[in-house]
């Protein structure tokens, strides 16, 4: 579908969310000075595209991804996540998840690049993610199943 006002395709935006995520957080992106105090910020940018990741917190992180086309916010995602109240202060076992996480995110489905692929797993880490709706409207909802000894 083209979009008259600024000349882009729906699936060019879907291709470049994907290639942004690779280049984002779970590709190790480059963080840029924050637009918000208290904020991490990462920033993609490719011809007219430009991706900017933006979260603050650590054992509980909500965050915002938004892609600008021509310098217009043609889309955005919030989310947010945490642990387990009882896991925070335990910085080795968040490390761990957050390394797992990342591993997660590269896997994304090309057709969906919003977060994880549907299924995914690692030794005693597993995700799931479940998607509805397209990249214009859509709601995601992804959880971890992890054992500990």
């Amino acid at each position: 579908m083209e979009n008259d006002n600024l000349k882009f395709k729906t699936e060019e935006l879907k291709d470049f969310l994907f290639e942004a995520n690779q280049n984002g957080y779970a590709g190790e992106g480059v963080e840029i000075s924050p637009e918000r105090f208290g904020f991490k910020e990462i920033e993609y940018k490719k011809g007219n595209w430009c991706f900017r990741d933006s979260y603050a917190g650590y054992f509980f992180a909500p965050g915002q991804e938004v892609v600008y086309y021509k310098n217009e916010l043609i889309w955005a995602m919030a989310y947010a996540g945490g642990m387990d109240f009882s896991l925070h202060g335990d910085q080795n076992f968040a490390s761990q998840t957050f390394d797992f996480l990342k591993k997660a995110l590269l896997a994304m489905d090309k057709e969906k690049p919003f977060r994880g692929p549907e299924k995914f797993k690692e030794g005693d880490y597993r995700y799931e993610s479940s998607v509805s709706g397209e990249e214009k409207d859509f709601f995601g909802e992804e959880k971890f199943i992890i054992k500990r000894n």
